[in-house]
């Protein structure tokens, strides 16, 4: 209660002058629809400038084999059932696809360029040729033949797959929107399947709101972007991803499965949720939860911890360096997960507890510091309150929850220790001025 007051306090709501009523509609009649219509702008520039930069750096590159960004290409085919659809971008309780669906005679009232608008302001000099392939799900494949030939008469293939966004079974994702298997709705897998067969490199492009199992695009896409519902600056962030105007630097919130049979998987999992002689299935995901690629490469050395000890009312204190070794300005996402390899209660085998984006000009290098605290180390025990136990403890900083970089080993002593509302649950990252080689 403290703290909301804190922010209400801060916010100016508790002021004696504040008033709920903007200061757009000072004095206009709030019982007059009429009155209010055109009185307040909820698509202003600097709301669409926020929303751009919150979808530039959600957007996720999942593979590339050095075909992004793209390099001025002459002929361009954009396939799929998302190529062309303006509301691709919006998830289920956004107010067009919430409300406007049952008010289809109402305006959208905000900008929604498709990713056909903005591929074509990205490159006004290609020959850009759209074909839808296949529905969402309407499992059509009619026009599968229409999509190949411009597939094999391109020089790249845009292939705009994924979900529409709905309530209670009218889309493919969303509140009550569920799925019984993680393959692509409809015949969109068959949709990328006939592409990649096209002989033209493919670009893999998902406007999804969960992640879907690809199949073979995994290895043989040309490259694969990840975009969950990016909002109403979307297709602009993805184009210039393509184009390598802007340069990729969103992370996985989620696994993307290898499989269409596996069911919702975290890296979460205890042991025996790994890849074990105990099941034949292999739960190991096409792309492990904080994955993500860039346009540049980057180097992770000199690890440091003050101490290799602390009492379990301590902390410690690791450091690395991160260097830019690539060409373009790029942002590492450096994250720290823990390994607690003995517990009195199972524990996942790793959960992120802290990171840091780092941005980084061609040749810098940064000194990264991050503080753990024991708390962190914290979990529910068998009497059902929260400890911190002694023993050994890893510390990994990596890429992601399947790219481990650096391992500090590092070790709780003392007695175990019962937290209270005083603990600290959050690693604390420190970064130095950046230095040029």
């Amino acid at each position: 209660m403290r703290r909301v007051l804190g922010q209400k306090a801060m916010l100016g709501l508790l002021d004696p002058d504040w008033s709920p009523v903007p200061p757009a509609l000072d004095g206009v009649d709030l019982d007059d629809p009429e009155a209010l219509r055109g009185r307040v702008d909820l698509d202003r520039p600097e709301n669409r400038e926020l929303a751009r930069e919150i979808a530039e750096k959600a957007v996720v590159l999942l593979t590339n084999d050095g075909t992004l960004p793209l390099a001025a290409p002459r002929r361009i085919a954009l396939v799929g059932p998302n190529a062309a659809e303006a509301t691709a971008v919006l998830g289920c309780y956004s107010f067009p696809l919430h409300v406007g669906v049952q008010h289809p005679e109402i305006p959208v009232g905000i900008d929604l360029p498709t990713l056909r608008d903005t591929l074509t302001a990205e490159f006004p000099d290609a020959d850009l040729t759209v074909a839808r392939g296949t529905g969402v799900d309407d499992g059509d494949l009619t026009r599968l033949g229409e999509a190949v030939d411009a597939a094999r008469q391109a020089d790249i293939v845009i292939a705009v797959l994924g979900d529409r966004a709905g309530l209670f079974g009218r889309g493919t994702s969303g509140e009550g929107c569920d799925a019984d298997s993680l393959a692509l709705p409809g015949a969109q897998q068959q949709l990328l399947d006939a592409l990649l067969d096209s002989g033209t490199p493919v670009v893999t492009v998902l406007l999804a709101g969960r992640p879907y199992a690809l199949g073979r695009a995994v290895t043989e896409s040309a490259a694969i972007v990840q975009s969950f519902f990016p909002g109403a600056e979307g297709t602009h962030a993805i184009a210039g991803v393509l184009s390598g105007r802007t340069s990729p630097s969103g992370r996985l919130p989620v696994s993307v499965p290898r499989g269409p049979g596996s069911q919702p998987t975290t890296y979460l999992g205890a042991r025996l949720a790994q890849l074990s002689d105990v099941s034949n299935i292999d739960p190991t995901p096409a792309f492990g939860f904080g994955h993500g690629l860039t346009y540049t490469g980057f180097a992770w050395s000199d690890l440091a911890v003050d101490a290799q000890e602390a009492g379990t009312d301590g902390e410690f204190t690791l450091s690395l360096t991160v260097r830019n070794t690539g060409e373009r300005t790029g942002t590492e996402v450096v994250q720290l997960y823990l390994h607690d390899p003995v517990a009195s209660v199972v524990q996942p085998v790793q959960r992120l507890v802290g990171y840091t984006r780092v941005e980084l000009e061609p040749g810098e290098s940064r000194r990264v510091r991050v503080t753990v605290p024991a708390d962190v180390a914290s979990f529910t025990g068998r009497d059902g309150r929260r400890i911190v136990e002694p023993g050994d403890l890893e510390l990994r900083l990596a890429a992601s929850s399947t790219d481990a970089r650096l391992t500090a080993t590092v070790t709780l002593t003392g007695p175990e220790r019962r937290v209270d509302h005083t603990r600290r649950l959050h690693a604390d990252f420190t970064q130095e001025p950046a230095t040029r080689d």
